[in-house]
């Protein structure tokens, strides 16, 4: 007797630009390319240990994402972002993240839940402490978990982007909370409301979340404080 053979989904081997992008991006993330800085094409193959080709093509990819610009005669430098900017990309953001939260809804939140509150657990561990770095990874960790339970490939790029963008306004929201357990509590919410099904309190909580960050953001100059 024939039996048809098995069809395995192909093995996808991340390629050598999407590797030097994603290094990059992360860089940019936590500052250690600054905001504003000139990317030397020369210097950055040398340390990073590659031709000039794949890094031109990572960099272009950054370059579509928003996160480097292209200036004529002077070269790629990374953005710097106004307070208009960071408006917008909390409304993208707030976006994303309510749609991912619908999806999740359409199956159950209980899951979901469980591991955010993990996460949850391990920023208030970090507020006791007073590590604000390790709040804000926790953060960072918090919305990309969301984001990847929707189990969509085009919310989850988009997002990963937006993190980033995120990544570089955080030092600045760190010290804006004169409690930092207040972010703990607004992420406990979310969590729950998850939990319980209830969309339109996720939704109003994550509303209420993104304004509440991009309103300490851009007071008194929040925005350009994250892109010094």
């Amino acid at each position: 007797m024939w039996f048809p053979m098995q069809r395995f989904e192909p093995v996808v081997r991340e390629s050598t630009p999407s590797i030097i992008a994603g290094k990059l991006r992360t860089a940019i993330g936590l500052g250690q390319i600054a905001p504003g800085a000139q990317l030397g094409e020369a210097e950055l193959a040398k340390e990073l240990g590659v031709s000039r080709g794949p890094l031109r093509e990572a960099m272009q990819r950054l370059t579509q994402e928003g996160l480097l610009i292209s200036i004529r005669n002077r070269g790629l430098f990374v953005i710097t972002m106004t307070d208009e900017e960071v408006r917008d990309m909390y409304v993208a953001r707030t976006a994303v993240e309510r749609a991912a939260s619908e999806l999740i809804l359409q199956k159950s939140g209980k899951e979901v839940a469980v591991r955010l509150l993990q996460v949850v657990k391990a920023m208030k561990r970090a507020a006791d402490k007073g590590d604000l770095d390790a709040m804000s990874e926790a953060d960072m960790e918090y919305h990309a978990a969301l984001v990847a339970a929707a189990d969509s490939t085009r919310l989850t790029r988009m997002h990963n982007t937006l993190l980033t963008e995120t990544r570089m306004c955080l030092t600045a929201l760190e010290k804006k909370y004169p409690d930092p357990h207040t972010r703990v509590a607004e992420h406990h919410a979310i969590a729950e409301a998850l939990a319980d099904g209830d969309t339109e309190r996720v939704g109003r909580l994550l509303i209420s979340h993104m304004e509440d960050a991009l309103e300490r953001l851009t007071d008194n100059g929040g925005a350009e404080a994250a892109t010094a």
